[in-house]
């Protein structure tokens, strides 16, 4: 789906509208859907007429029953699984993931037939996890907001994921964190197959300010170290994200498009601390955290923030905070 990857025809070389078929997961998220359905109603006609001029979309269901969004609110399909190389995407908007079941098995079995077809899938919001549940997404990266991160990669150790960004487009699939950043992602495809004013115009009715791109990080302020450059704030966040300790800083550097020794600098100069430092300062509030919070054993929280051994841990602990972490249990409970 990359600009260089897509196979499909330029919107100036072709007059055939965008099309794009929405499945919604039960308990959807409805702020993600608008978001995206939305940019393309805006795109695709003049003067806010809303007309299917230059965009169509369909809703597609296995059933002509409504479907219950996570806030109570119910959308109607409009049509049943017609023939999905008759769309250019699908999006899955995913929801709530307490929900069990999100989709039946027909959907399933649909997107995968979709996938054979060549058709681009994306996950707006948890539909990536819809995707990564069907088998969708092997040898792709999906982009989940942070606050989903750890459930991914619970649930699905075996894949990539990301959540240090907006949104990712990753061959024949793309993936965002839900949101506002759903925009961002439709956007990128109004640009693509109807252009650059038109996508303009989208945006300029919605009231944002101006597009975010693929690179932009998500709007969370990484909780211990402080920075504004949005390559430090993506480090930071996938720091977080894997506490093990088994990030490399060239892997880190080649993630935000700088050299270690550029990622270094400015990390200085943002941070006032190394790329090492920062992430061990990270780690040890995490474990800190944990032991004022939980009533797990310290070996056990130290094996989460990449402490081979409870002393090295104990050592480390004590350097950064002046107590053992048995210490800082104590002075929690005393506090209780």
């Amino acid at each position: 789906m990359q600009p260089e990857q897509c196979k499909r025809p330029d919107a100036a070389q072709s007059q055939k509208p965008l099309k794009v078929g929405f499945i919604l997961a039960r308990s959807f998220t409805p702020s993600a859907f608008a978001m995206f359905i939305d940019t393309l109603r805006l795109a695709s006609d003049q003067k806010d007429r809303s007309g299917r001029v230059l965009a169509d979309w369909q809703v597609l269901s296995s059933t002509r029953h409504m479907v219950t969004s996570s806030c109570g609110i119910q959308v109607a399909p409009t049509t049943d699984f017609i023939d999905p190389a008759r769309f250019d995407y699908i999006v899955v908007v995913g929801g709530l993931l307490s929900v069990s079941q999100p989709v039946d098995n027909e959907t399933v079995s649909y997107l995968k037939r979709a996938a054979a077809s060549g058709v681009p899938l994306i996950g707006v919001c948890t539909g990536s996890f819809i995707l990564a549940e069907a088998g969708l997404m092997a040898n792709h990266e999906s982009c989940v907001s942070w606050l989903h991160h750890q459930d991914f990669r619970e649930r699905f150790p075996d894949l990539k994921v990301r959540s240090d960004r907006l949104f990712h487009i990753d061959g024949e699939r793309g993936s965002c964190a839900g949101g506002s950043s759903s925009a961002d992602l439709a956007n990128v495809l109004v640009q693509r197959h109807i252009g650059r004013d038109a996508a303009r115009n989208a945006l300029e009715v919605l009231q944002i300010d101006q597009a975010r791109s693929a690179t932009h990080s998500q709007a969370r302020r990484p909780f211990v170290v402080e920075a504004r450059d949005p390559r430090i704030i993506s480090v930071l966040i996938t720091m977080e994200q894997n506490l093990e300790g088994d990030l490399s800083l060239e892997g880190l550097a080649k993630s935000v498009g700088l050299s270690r020794r550029q990622l270094e600098r400015l990390f200085e100069e943002q941070t006032g601390l190394s790329p090492g430092a920062a992430y061990r300062k990270i780690r040890l509030e995490r474990a800190r955290e944990l032991l004022q919070n939980t009533n797990r054993a310290v070996i056990d929280i130290a094996f989460d923030v990449g402490y081979s051994s409870a002393s090295h841990f104990t050592k480390a602990f004590r350097l950064a905070f002046g107590k053992t972490p048995l210490g800082v249990r104590e002075s929690q409970a005393a506090i209780h």
